[in-house]
């Protein structure tokens, strides 16, 4: 069953001598989650199978907070993951559900139809991407810097952890234990990019790692970098 509630940046961060090309950045792959959602444990696999195993994606877990009542407390919530899925929601017409999975911000997808969304990751690998993006560390400061291209779009800092193992003690997981990847912890807007080169220092955001996307005015990611 689908759990249902009706009711957008991302450059991946990447280590790299120069700003790498557009065309080379990885396609970001957000799911929607809660620990308590029984439907979710597949989405969660998929996910963690997709961190795993292939570099040109960044997968993405956001932790929805409209479970936390009915049962178990997810510690990994987060309300910003929750306001960005009613984004998605009001763009797409489909309200918020978990799991939901949402390629580049351009479709949404039931986040277990693996088929689905491997058909749309390979879309959006051969969209146009317009702005290049690299991240690097400085001490405790992280360097952002997005090339020139064609068009505008808002800046966003994602830190996320590589791992955590949840016991569930209580709500539809209780008694199961979840291994997830790529856990976000924290999102926060930057700058706007105008389309001219953009150079930022930012402290590191909560969280092990750190992913800047750049989102168009419509939703759709124009540019990511994982650090």
């Amino acid at each position: 069953m689908l759990s249902r509630l009706l009711s957008p940046l991302v450059v991946a961060f990447g280590l790299a001598p120069a700003i790498a090309d557009a065309a080379d950045r990885p396609v970001v792959v957000e799911l929607f989650t809660s620990q308590g959602c029984s439907s979710c444990p597949p989405a969660n696999a998929y996910l963690n199978d997709l961190a795993r195993e292939r570099h040109d994606v960044l997968p993405l877990a956001f932790h929805v907070t409209y479970w936390d009542r009915l049962g178990w407390k997810d510690p990994f919530s987060l309300q910003a993951a929750t306001d960005r899925q009613a984004r998605y929601g009001g763009r797409f017409g489909d309200g918020s559900y978990t799991p939901e999975i949402v390629v580049d911000g351009l479709n949404s997808h039931v986040g277990s139809y693996r088929d689905e969304i491997g058909s749309a990751i390979d879309r959006a690998k051969a969209a146009a991407t317009t702005a290049a993006v690299k991240v690097s560390r400085d001490g405790n400061q992280l360097l952002v810097e997005v090339g020139p291209g064609q068009g505008r779009g808002r800046v966003l800092l994602v830190g996320f952890d590589h791992y955590h193992k949840t016991a569930i003690r209580r709500g539809e997981n209780g008694g199961r234990t979840f291994e997830e990847l790529n856990v976000v912890r924290s999102v926060r807007p930057l700058a706007d990019w105008q389309g001219k080169t953009l150079r930022l220092t930012e402290q590191t955001p909560e969280g092990e790692d750190a992913a800047v996307l750049i989102e168009a005015s419509d939703g759709r990611i124009v540019g990511a970098a994982r650090l």
